[in-house]
């Protein structure tokens, strides 16, 4: 399973850097998912592991009285403000294989981190790219009630059933659309 997992992980990030690396100023510059952050943040901040030192991103933390989401958009406007597009796109294509799982998280976590924010991505510029199911299934197959709850999603009373996936979430009135669709609910994305 490990193999299988590090294989997605390597697929997703080969697909994105080919997507990213098509697209426009313009593209780089829109808003995507994530509130407050263009295109170009969203890279930022899926690269930060393999252009920041562990020094940097400590000193950050500190800085940020050890909350993480405030000292990752610090860093993700900075790196986005100093890197260029070509700069971000080359980072991510020479660390395809790269091993880095966020803390806690392990390889799903990692692929997660990877599939949720190229949706962040490609869903607000309207690209229709549909992420290959069997990444997906090990996304969403790692979601808990600890993953919404960090995520700040309100899903109580709803179950979630995947219109093109047998998979579901939680209880109560079923909430039928794609996987993909879902999975961005589960993060607390609007669509």
């Amino acid at each position: 399973m490990t193999e299988e997992i590090r294989a997605a992980v390597a697929a997703e990030r080969r697909d994105q850097a080919e997507l990213l690396s098509g697209l426009t100023r313009e593209q780089w510059d829109a808003p995507s998912l994530c509130e407050g952050w263009r295109v170009r943040e969203v890279v930022a901040h899926t690269t930060l592991p393999f252009h920041s030192s562990r020094g940097r991103v400590l000193r950050e933390m500190i800085r940020s009285a050890g909350r993480f989401n405030h000292a990752s958009n610090r860093m993700a406007r900075q790196d986005a403000g100093r890197l260029s597009a070509e700069d971000l796109v080359g980072t991510l294509k020479a660390n395809v294989d790269n091993p880095w799982t966020p803390p806690g998280g392990g390889l799903v976590g990692a692929l997660s981190h990877d599939v949720i924010h190229g949706l962040d991505i490609t869903v607000a510029l309207g690209l229709g790219r549909e992420v290959p199911h069997d990444r997906l299934r090990f996304v969403l197959d790692g979601m808990t009630a600890r993953s919404v709850k960090y995520f700040g999603a309100d899903l109580r009373g709803k179950r979630l059933e995947a219109t093109d996936l047998d998979w579901s979430f939680g209880a109560g009135e079923p909430v039928r659309r794609p996987a993909q669709e879902l999975l961005l609910l589960v993060c607390g994305r609007r669509i």
